[in-house]
């Protein structure tokens, strides 16, 4: 038992390294050489200002990626010409995130100066932190002055010790520290001007929404309405409420109206007069041939009385 135990001690703290040492790979695994310039002459300037020759890596992962105690080197009989300092906080590359090294040979200057130049190198290696495994190479071509050579698309293409051109042309503009894929991208208030230079599609489209939202509110409310009213008659019809029509309404004769509309009128005056009313009045409705409203008795002046 205590043999096994031991082993166990022993075992699990070996098996420990391994995985992080796999990991670790995995995730350098992830770094790509993604842009080269040569010949800087009008082109980014250092920390210095001064314009040197420069190789951009990128992180094609998902995850921070630590690149201390990797190499750069223009030679591949010697892998570990530049050795990428560990404990630098700047060296943990952030996912989809580039980072810049100038090839200006003064390696004094900082983590990010490499002890070698471009002018005259023909392969730029990036290797593991083993100082053999070849995670990524690229070719120098002959460029012109402040032109560089990168990956149209970051990350994409051939990589690995046997990389080929796969994927890697010469771009327009330069892209330091930078997406190569949109530096030549047209924004997409650009492409429309250029299909739309007089503002008609976009007048047409928002005037169109602005009807069809209208439309769409007139038929809801058009429809709540009616639901809210068939939802009150229903409700009348279960309290035995009767409802009134418009036919109930043209029966009704317009002297009904008219002592409704005085009495509450009177009501409206003195409220305190209407507290308790001593009398009832009856309306009766009496069937007239004339309408007295218009009887020309009422307009005659009686003759005075001696």
């Amino acid at each position: 038992m205590q043999m096994m135990n031991r082993c166990a001690k022993l075992f699990l703290p070996a098996l420990f390294l391994l995985l992080t040492a796999g990991v670790w790979a995995q995730n350098q695994n992830d770094m790509r050489l993604n842009e080269i310039l040569t010949f800087n002459t009008d082109d980014f300037t250092d920390d210095f200002g001064n314009r040197n020759s420069w190789i951009e890596l990128f992180n094609k992962s998902y995850g921070t990626v630590d690149i201390g105690g990797c190499y750069l080197s223009n030679d591949p009989s010697n892998l570990k010409m530049y050795p990428i300092p560990k404990g630098d906080v700047l060296t943990k590359i952030p996912p989809r995130q580039h980072i810049l090294f100038w090839a200006d040979n003064q390696p004094q200057r900082g983590t990010f100066h490499v002890n070698f130049t471009l002018e005259e190198s023909s392969v730029v290696l990036f290797v593991g932190s083993d100082g053999k495994t070849i995670i990524d190479r690229c070719r120098v071509p002959l460029l012109q002055e402040n032109e560089s050579y990168g990956r149209v698309m970051d990350g994409a293409g051939s990589h690995g010790p046997h990389s080929t051109d796969e994927g890697w042309d010469i771009l327009p503009h330069t892209s330091p520290s930078t997406n190569n894929s949109l530096v030549n991208v047209d924004s997409k208030s650009k492409k429309m001007e250029e299909f739309d230079p007089y503002g008609a599609v976009m007048t047409v489209t928002a005037m169109s929404v602005v009807f069809l939202a209208l439309i769409l509110l007139y038929i809801v409310f058009r429809q709540v309405g009616k639901s809210s009213v068939r939802a009150s008659q229903k409700r009348a019809q279960e309290k035995g409420h009767t409802t009134v029509t418009e036919a109930d309404i043209e029966e009704t004769a317009g002297e009904v109206y008219a002592a409704i509309a005085v009495a509450l009128h009177l009501c409206l005056i003195d409220e305190d007069e209407h507290d308790i009313e001593n009398a009832i009045l009856t309306i009766k409705r009496v069937t007239r041939n004339y309408s007295p409203w218009s009887s020309k008795i009422y307009s005659l002046r009686e003759l005075p009385k001696k």
